[in-house]
């Protein structure tokens, strides 16, 4: 569980940054990191948001 959200907090600021290095210099290069960076914060998202369901659900059977 702490690694899902450590991975999701470096994303998420790995992400934020890109985008602030894209307002500070203006270089598309960095907007488009950001984007990538971006979708695999929303897949590391999903991946820790299903594995929350499992456990409900193993907790359940």
């Amino acid at each position: 569980m702490l690694i899902f959200r450590l991975v999701f907090g470096l994303l998420l600021l790995g992400g934020i940054l890109c985008f602030a290095m894209y307002i500070a210099t203006g270089h598309p290069t960095w907007k488009r990191n950001g984007i990538i960076i971006i979708k695999w914060t929303v897949l590391a998202a999903l991946g820790f948001f299903a594995v929350l369901v499992l456990e409900r659900l193993a907790l359940m059977l």
